[in-house]
């Protein structure tokens, strides 16, 4: 009788977007969300690509535009852009996309070397090419998507609009104390002042 095969068939799961008409999938665990085009805070003086700033439940995470970042052709964001919050290398970034089209299971076995015809990102950052049926999605790895030099910029970008932020939020806080000290002696100089009135 023969063995029956009970080796599973080894499965990934994929946030697939769009960019440049190119279809892309990054792993779902590096996945912290997915929101809709707001509000970017330009930050002077950082990397080309990175178009500036957002706050994420509390949290300054720096934002890139990925057609920058792989030298494609920038366009103006539709009511279909999109930002991925990633995890890379333990920061959040935020990667502005076209579209986010579908989340998606594919087989190991659907995945194939990069192309050399693959010419829209760097190939040191394509894992690989998935075959969906009549298409192909390019798999990023987000570690290798940035160089160690842009993370660590990033990051700083990032600490920096946080120890800025906190800094201000501090400096209110303290002249609103300060405006709150001067009311109080102002009223008691003035109940003194109407005190010695009466006495006199």
């Amino acid at each position: 009788m023969a063995e029956k095969n009970t080796t599973a068939v080894e499965e990934r799961q994929l946030v697939v977007f769009d960019l440049a008409n190119e279809a892309y999938g990054v792993d779902i665990n590096a996945v912290d969300g997915i929101i809709r085009m707001q509000v970017i805070t330009k930050v002077p003086m950082t990397l080309d690509f990175v178009e500036g700033v957002i706050n994420l439940r509390g949290e300054v995470i720096p934002v890139v535009d990925m057609r920058k970042r792989f030298g494609l052709q920038v366009t103006e964001e539709t009511k279909d852009s999109r930002i991925v919050v990633v995890d890379i290398s333990g920061h959040k970034v935020g990667m502005v996309v076209d579209a986010v089209t579908e989340v998606l299971r594919i087989t190991a076995d659907s995945i194939e070397p990069p192309s050399s015809v693959i010419t829209t990102a760097d190939s040191s950052c394509l894992m690989g090419i998935a075959k969906v049926e009549d298409r192909l999605i390019i798999l990023l790895d987000l570690d290798q998507v940035f160089t160690e030099t842009e993370k660590y910029k990033m990051h700083k970008v990032s600490k920096k609009t946080e120890s800025a932020k906190a800094q201000t939020e501090t400096v209110a806080t303290s002249v609103s104390a300060d405006e709150i000290d001067s009311i109080d002696n102002q009223s008691s100089t003035k109940k003194a002042v109407a005190a010695g009135s009466k006495k006199g």
